[in-house]
């Protein structure tokens, strides 16, 4: 299994979960594309696309930084553009950039509601029409959205109907284009943590240091996206995955080396169902 010369571009790839899935690629010898905002360092926010860059290259692969708003047009045209000029296509999309606000309906202020829903569903929906057409040209094609199982409890909603709603709309658009792209041999899945995942939204808007030792760290989902990123696209394709059943399918029995605080209980993440729980499609 390895995506060596393998070309990825991934959405807001400066920290966390998205730097993590470029660091694992990186290590087979991968090519990333750094589609993020973050050019400059935000006391708030560790990383920035270059220092993502250096990462990347010191982990064995090849980078490429671009500052890109996907909720700009013209902005993902160029990065698209940039990745294909210089490493020759496209193999993998990871639609990784997401914006959060976990307020209710009287809470949530528009300008909240409306970020939410240009970076998480319309920019997912952008990026991916972009690449397609690259992707059609790949040897084994994947797209891959970081978006949860779409299970239909109110009890997901009640609480924080904007943002559910944003997020889900990026796991029906996988849903819907792996039906549309079939004939394509390109491979639309979703990959969900079954637990809260160490990163700077758990930091700063979950609750802080004590949150995050009741956390996994973000590797657990670079190596299931890594996972799935290997398997045969026409095989594998409108899949809602969980990480840890994803690498249990791998053969890892021993989640522990995942943990921030080994032994301490995980917070559970939202959105993932109980066991036997009825999903629109199948988590794989």
């Amino acid at each position: 299994m390895s995506l060596g010369n393998k070309t990825l571009f991934i959405t807001g790839a400066s920290r966390g979960i998205g730097l993590a899935i470029a660091l694992r690629a990186a290590r087979d010898g991968a090519n990333v594309t750094i589609a993020a905002k973050t050019v400059k360092p935000d006391p708030r926010l560790a990383g920035t696309i270059f220092t993502a860059a250096e990462e990347i290259e010191k982990a064995g692969g090849k980078a490429l930084p671009i500052a890109c708003d996907i909720r700009d047009e013209q902005s993902v045209d160029k990065a698209v553009a940039d990745t294909v000029a210089k490493f020759g296509g496209i193999d993998i999309l990871v639609n990784n950039a997401s914006a959060i606000s976990l307020t209710g309906t009287l809470a949530t202020q528009m300008k909240r509601y409306d970020l939410m829903h240009q970076i998480n569903g319309r920019g997912t929906f952008m990026v991916s029409q972009k690449c397609i057409p690259h992707l059609m040209k790949a040897a084994n094609p994947h797209v891959l959205n970081l978006s949860p199982p779409l299970d239909f409890d109110v009890k997901w909603f009640a609480n924080h109907p904007p943002y559910t709603l944003a997020k889900y709309s990026m796991s029906v658009y996988a849903w819907a284009m792996a039906a549309e792209f079939k004939d394509k041999g390109i491979a639309f899945n979703c990959l969900w943590p079954r637990t809260a995942i160490a990163t700077a939204a758990i930091q700063n808007v979950l609750g802080g240091d004590e949150a995050m030792k009741r956390c996994r760290k973000p590797e657990i989902m670079a190596d299931a996206a890594h996972a799935i990123l290997n398997r045969p696209a026409k095989d594998c394709s409108g899949n809602f995955f969980i990480d840890d059943e994803v690498l249990a399918a791998e053969g890892v029995t021993n989640f522990d080396p995942y943990a921030v605080s080994p032994g301490t209980p995980l917070i559970p993440d939202f959105f993932v169902p109980a066991p036997g729980a009825r999903t629109v499609v199948g988590r794989g």
